[in-house]
């Protein structure tokens, strides 16, 4: 096969590189024009699994609306799964493919506003995942009793990895029915609510139903010898129900643990607003891997302890006293499933905001001074090898510093809104604004600039498409401090809080030399600040 080379540059100041793409990566990343006529409206994904054999086979009937009068329509599935038929309306269709893109000739007239079904019948083994969540795919694992112990994680890679679906973030499907046939000693933990439950000749079939809109990746298949217990949380929007599922021997250690959920929920309903997805419920499920942001059914493999497997990753205590995985995974609920990227390059959208996620919990539960010392301490972590924010419509996330990085972003601005209400307030109505939406970086941006009333353009400019940390340079003499901005991008002016004694004291640096008076004779500058200082 022919592969285009696409290349993409970075610029920023200090910054220029170049990463090749394929026709593939476009074709999965892009809005193509085989996408873009129509508007995903249900799924049904149909599918057996079947452990002792590492297949799966199965169909997925979509609904969608005609936007415009075309044709042939894209849908999406990974090699080595193989698309056997695809009918509309009981007639077989004829298409072809392009590597993991398949285009559907399509007979029946499409009529704008017309909604039409799809069935996309298919089989295969599917990837193997080496290492999840990272390298995704299916981890077909054994529990302690050498039952079958199989999970999915796909995000980045594409959920068509493991079924047929328009495999693109900006468009989510409205609802969604997820029916998984297993053998008959285990169960399947899916998205949103058990329906009903279907005994067959040596299997079952659980059916499962999302009322939500749902993004690809977030959709799972969780199967083992699941043990259920629960509880219902009063919360913004009434009562939600808490569903847990773990493996039989791990019973009262989750019972344990998992008391952090509605604590979580106390600390990100005051913080983000009511949890988005009432109508299908929450659950934490036990895989055998670290976990994953899956709406409505989190995957949990922690271990059963605080941390992140144990460890602190802010260096400073307070990593643990909460699980990581409980609260950072149930932190996307809020931004990564209400809140959705269009393009993964924007991928810091979601990482970011749950990342600061961590220390709002702390914030809530602990105070201001633990969240404010873990988010400092996450500092530690930041590579800046590359910005954060990646190349567009290739399917590439930007740097991993997204996480702490982008954390400590949020806590800087925290700093300059001067307003803890007013902060929460803004990050409640990111939800409300955006909810059940996918949105770009831009978008989130103008909402904050516009909000705080700051222009912040600079600032997103400097931290997000940039590897530079804003460095302060000054003089102290004789009672005064001359002081400038350097490594920065043009317009970035970000005022900083310091310290004469216990009174603050505000400096408004640029990249022009500034002098004016200060007290003391050394310079203390509000470590909330994500800034360095060197003193000349």
């Amino acid at each position: 096969m022919k592969h285009t080379c696409y290349i993409v540059f970075f610029f920023g100041l200090g910054i220029l590189s170049a990463q090749n793409f394929t026709k593939q990566d476009t074709l999965r990343g892009s809005i193509t024009p085989e996408r873009a006529w129509w508007d995903l409206n249900h799924y049904h994904l149909n599918v057996k699994v079947e452990p002792s054999k590492k297949f799966i086979s199965g169909h997925n009937v979509v609904r969608y609306k005609v936007l415009e009068a075309e044709q042939t329509l894209q849908i999406d599935l990974q090699r080595p799964m193989e698309i056997i038929s695809v009918s509309q309306d009981g007639k077989k269709l004829k298409f072809t493919s392009e590597g993991n893109a398949h285009f559907i000739q399509l007979k029946k007239k499409q009529v704008p506003g017309d909604f039409n079904e799809l069935k996309i019948t298919y089989s295969g083994h599917p990837r193997e995942a080496v290492r999840a969540p990272w390298d995704g795919g299916f981890s077909w694992k054994q529990d302690a009793q050498g039952n079958p112990f199989v999970a999915t994680s796909c995000q980045g890679l594409g959920a068509s990895v493991w079924w047929p679906n328009k495999d693109h973030m900006y468009d989510e499907v409205d609802s969604m029915r997820i029916s998984v046939t297993v053998p008959k000693d285990l169960m399947d933990v899916s998205n949103g609510q058990l329906e009903s439950v279907e005994e067959q000749d040596g299997f079952t079939t659980y059916h499962w139903v999302v009322k939500n809109p749902i993004n690809n990746y977030g959709v799972n298949v969780n199967i083992g010898n699941y043990v259920h217990f629960g509880e219902t949380y009063e919360g913004e929007k009434g009562n939600l129900p808490l569903d847990y599922y773990v493996l039989p021997e791990n019973l009262e250690k989750a019972k344990k643990q998992f008391v952090q959920a509605p604590m979580m929920l106390q600390a990100f309903e005051h913080w983000f607003g009511p949890y988005p997805f009432y109508e299908d419920g929450f659950k934490l499920v036990e895989v055998p891997y670290l976990g994953m942001e899956h709406q409505s059914s989190v995957t949990y493999g922690n271990q059963y302890q605080n941390g992140y497997l144990g460890r602190d990753l802010s260096g400073t205590g307070w990593g643990l006293q909460f699980d990581f995985i409980i609260i950072h995974e149930a932190g996307h609920e809020w931004f990564a499933n209400n809140i959705t990227y269009k393009d993964i390059a924007d991928m810091w959208v979601h990482e970011g905001f749950t990342a600061y996620s961590e220390n709002l919990y702390l914030d809530y539960h602990f105070g201001t001074k633990a969240a404010e010392e873990y988010v400092i301490g996450t500092r530690a972590n930041i590579q800046n090898d590359s910005p954060i924010i990646g190349p567009y419509g290739v399917n590439k996330r930007g740097s991993g510093d997204m996480y702490y990085k982008g954390a400590n972003i949020l806590h800087t601005l925290r700093q300059l809104v001067e307003d803890d209400e007013k902060w929460r307030q803004i990050l409640r109505g990111i939800n409300k604004e955006f909810y059940h939406q996918t949105v770009t970086s831009q978008e989130i941006e103008q909402y904050l600039s516009d909000k705080t009333e700051k222009d912040l353009s600079a600032f997103f400019d400097q931290y997000l498409r940039t590897t530079m940390i804003p460095k302060l340079e000054y003089k102290l003499k004789n009672g005064s401090i001359t002081y400038r901005y350097v490594d920065i991008v043009e317009g970035f002016d970000m005022p900083i809080r310091i310290w004469e004694g216990d009174a603050e004291k505000w400096l408004f640096p640029s990249s022009q030399w500034k002098t004016e008076s200060i007290k003391g004779t050394e310079l203390k500058v509000d470590n909330n600040f994500y800034i360095e200082t060197e003193q000349l």
